[in-house]
């Protein structure tokens, strides 16, 4: 896993004719293509672009690669430096090395305790409710979530507009002028990871997810954006090109960090689960062992669990040079080791599923 860190490093890392595609981690909206206003398409993707993608997939993964080991000479120099002048920040600076194995030790502690409590039954759990045993099994439970699954930083919506079929254009529009506008003001303390339209699936819905820093930032960027002059305009405007609205707060595994902006082309797939209550910690497990194996093949864009709204919900962001390619990777993550086992594991955990074909939007950091 590479960690987010890295990549503010990443831009100096690419190749130059690449820069554009991997940039910090600004999430700097891309401005929308001058000309009429047309939604993305599922024909706008070469059918033949599956050279062209790996190449960029590659020169994106060999820039995270030379921006890590870039950040790791640095906090490697800076560790020697602050050791040789103060021990109070030598100590410092090894707590913090030490974060991740503590955080490893806390989840393993909380996973044990939770597969013990499975095996004890639900009558004990209905014995102890209210006693002090309880609120600790309930403070376990709290601590497994936030200390287990989620890296704390940030806080990611992911938005569902059901737009009009004959508004899908004023839609793209309005709201290519609107998003780039609002993540590329500072106090608005929000970074759009990308817009998407569906082709395969809810037709004509659009996908946005954005990202905050922490619960704080989520309700500080809304006050400024909804006090900014020109978003009664908008808000109305918008009102009349959706059918519905749909939004849910969400955290990513602490596995898997949303990617920084990258222009590989290509399309995306969206895959939502609904797990039965009380089977994400599981789930996780399985899924923390399956996905390097995953991702030997597929490009992995994100995934979040659901904290506020479609609770017990996941979502799975991969990327792909178009749709035979997305069936000859599948089929070559079945041949590596683990892959299976993780999907054994993980399907008896689903109530429902739902795949999504995306198509980017131009203005969208992540293309």
């Amino acid at each position: 896993m590479l960690a987010r860190r890295v990549c503010a490093s990443v831009r100096n890392a690419v190749p130059a004719h690449h820069s554009a595609a991997v940039t910090s981690r600004s999430f700097s909206a891309i401005a929308a293509a001058q000309g009429p206003a047309r939604a993305p398409a599922l024909a706008d993707v070469k059918p033949d672009g599956a050279a062209a993608f790996s190449e960029k997939q590659k020169e994106f993964r060999e820039g995270l690669i030379a921006a890590q080991k870039k950040k790791e000479q640095q906090d490697s120099q800076s560790y020697s430096s602050g050791h040789l002048s103060t021990s109070g920040a030598s100590a410092g600076t090894v707590m913090g090395k030490s974060l991740e194995s503590l955080t490893s030790a806390v989840a393993g502690d909380a996973r044990a305790r939770e597969q013990d409590d499975k095996k004890k039954g639900g009558a004990l759990k209905t014995l102890i409710y209210g006693t002090p045993e309880g609120r600790e099994l309930d403070h376990d439970i709290e601590r497994s979530f936030s200390q287990v699954l989620a890296r704390g930083k940030y806080v990611h919506s992911i938005v569902f507009h059901e737009v009009r079929p004959d508004k899908v254009d004023e839609y793209t529009e309005l709201v290519g002028k609107w998003y780039p506008k609002m993540a590329s003001l500072p106090e608005n303390k929000v970074h759009l990871v990308g817009s998407w339209r569906t082709e395969v699936g809810d037709c004509d819905t659009f996908v946005h997810i954005w990202e905050y820093q922490r619960y704080e930032g989520y309700h500080a960027s809304l006050h400024a954006i909804q006090h900014h002059p020109e978003f009664p305009e908008f808000d109305s405007k918008l009102k009349t090109l959706i059918n519905a609205k749909r939004s849910s707060l969400m955290q990513e595994f602490s596995f898997w960090p949303t990617t920084p902006p990258r222009q590989l082309g290509g399309l995306f797939e969206l895959r939502s689960y609904t797990l039965h209550p009380g089977n994400l910690l599981e789930w996780e497990t399985h899924w923390r062992r399956g996905l390097k194996a995953r991702r030997e093949v597929m490009e992995g864009v994100g995934a979040w669990f659901v904290q506020i709204g479609e609770l017990n919900t996941v979502h799975h962001l991969w990327q792909f040079a178009n749709l035979e390619e997305r069936k000859v990777r599948r089929e070559q993550s079945w041949s590596v080791e683990g892959w299976g086992e993780t999907v054994h594991k993980t399907v008896p955990l689903i109530q429902s599923m739902k795949s999504r074909i995306l198509i980017p939007c131009p203005w969208s950091p992540v293309a």
